[in-house]
């Protein structure tokens, strides 16, 4: 548990770069980032069993210690912060300024120092007819896949709570972004007890197996609904414990008493962080007809100021697709809408032949409501925005996806804002923001986009089981 924290970007990638391997290209520019070995099912099990052994020293430890060594954490991904913001600009594209690489990084600290500053969920129920102490215990050994959006932050998010809790953690990152994990675990496992965090770089046959691993207590998965319902059919044999964030198509709605230029900033981040690859970014807004054009405006306007290109380039805020897949559902959406007659405020129309995953910040208005591009998730930088005469409609057409991770209200009345989110199904729904996470707060989704909540206390008993002693 030596605390030698790897400072620099070449120190970095050498430490977790194999000599031959897979390459991971850089979607911004087509260079080659790093290459890594590709682990192997046989991979996992060593990785579960050692894992499953360092787990039983370190639920020993008290619930303070354990909180401290959170707090280490954060400080050693704090001393290698530059590193890794370049190494995740590289490998996942996101620039390193706005709500980006540099964003991430911060988060990834300050999710450990919240996780480790929140109460104990023990506790001791009292009255004259009984005394029952609930004490919350480790699972044991929890499974970890993340995505290749926010790969950092995500593990951060799936690690912090399992290590308060007293588990161990094996972790299976995205294929597209394996190096940024290798690199995050690297750093923490500077200062956590060995063996306890250990990361398997696999493909998808390491996913499969580790969701049907008999040695894994609790899985926690985030990425796509069509792999999480794959996951819970996996499970099912072993009734192993999930967390599912999965896929969302959040909407957002524009009220009359809205003011466009107060809001068009909030909203376009709120539609365009992470170049919209983000679960709880809004995919599609709804703005009533006597503000219609004035919101549309308004937003070309951020769209046109919002520079867009190589992440290690400091002017940029916008980015690529992570990878060529992405940019091919975007692409196909954009012409689908286009080909019904949706008009292109400003955007689309790609440079095909130019390196990297570039697709233009596109802002796509009068289309159809039924549109694919309004109701599949696009997760990448075109937003659809329809008008509506009739709030009631606005409403039910927001909820009437299979979907419910966020939502939005946009208003000047504070009150009439919550009386509308009330009436939106989803896990969380915002007032005039987006997508704004906080690590005290619970967050999840209802519908297809997933069950159980990360965050908080309530995050932190997904963790453990709670044994009552009662008497």
């Amino acid at each position: 548990m030596t605390h030698n924290p790897h400072t620099t970007y070449a120190d970095l990638l050498a430490a977790i770069t194999a000599d031959s391997g897979t390459e991971i290209i850089n979607p911004a520019t087509d260079e080659v980032v790093g290459t890594y070995r590709q682990a192997t099912v046989e991979d996992l099990n060593e990785a579960v069993s050692t894992a499953r052994a360092a787990q039983r020293e370190f639920a020993g430890l008290s619930d303070a210690e354990r909180s401290q060594l959170l707090l280490q954490a954060a400080d050693a991904i704090e001393a290698s912060g530059e590193a890794l913001v370049e190494l995740l600009s590289r490998e996942q594209g996101k620039p390193l300024n706005g709500p980006n690489a540099r964003f991430e990084v911060g988060a990834c600290a300050a999710w450990l120092r919240a996780t480790a500053s929140f109460d104990s969920p023990d506790y001791t129920a009292v009255d004259d007819d009984i005394t029952a102490t609930v004490s919350y215990r480790p699972l044991g050994v929890v499974g970890a896949i993340g995505p290749w959006n926010w790969p950092m932050m995500i593990t951060v998010w799936q690690i912090a709570p399992a290590l308060r809790m007293g588990n161990a953690v094996v972790i299976k990152p995205s294929e597209y972004t394996p190096l940024s994990v290798l690199a995050l675990v690297k750093v923490i496992n500077t200062v956590l007890p060995e063996d306890l965090v250990q990361v398997v770089a696999g493909g998808g046959e390491v996913g499969a197996a580790l969701s049907t691993h008999g040695g894994i207590d609790k899985l926690m998965f985030t990425g796509s609904t069509a792999t999480g319902k794959k996951i819970v059919e996996a499970s099912a044999q072993g009734l192993t414990r999930l967390t599912l964030e999965l896929g969302g198509n959040d909407a957002g709605i524009v009220l009359e008493d809205a003011d466009p230029a107060a809001i068009a900033g909030d909203l376009f981040w709120g539609a365009f962080i992470n170049t919209g690859q983000t679960c709880a970014a809004m995919k599609r807004l709804y703005v009533p007809a006597a503000l219609y054009d004035d919101v549309c405006a308004a937003l070309v306007a951020v769209a046109q100021a919002s520079p867009m290109g190589v992440g290690l380039e400091e002017e940029n805020v916008l980015g690529p697709l992570q990878n060529k897949q992405q940019f091919d559902i975007v692409d196909r959406l954009v012409k689908e809408a286009t080909a019904a007659g949706a008009r292109v405020l400003v955007g689309a129309d790609p440079d095909y032949g130019a390196p990297g995953n570039f697709y233009p910040t596109t802002l796509v208005a009068d289309i159809d409501p039924d549109n694919p591009l309004v109701v599949e998730e696009q997760f990448g930088p075109a937003l659809p925005i329809i008008k509506y005469e009739d709030l009631d409609w606005a409403i039910e057409e927001a909820n009437k996806l299979d979907v419910g991770l966020g939502s939005s209200v946009w208003s000047s009345d504070r009150a009439k804002a919550r009386e509308v989110a009330a009436r939106l199904e989803a896990g969380t729904t915002w007032i005039n923001s987006h997508g704004a996470v906080d690590p005290r707060v619970p967050f999840g989704g209802i519908k297809s986009s997933g069950y159980g909540v990360e965050f908080g206390t309530e995050g932190l008993k997904g963790l453990a089981y709670p044994h009552i002693i009662n008497g």
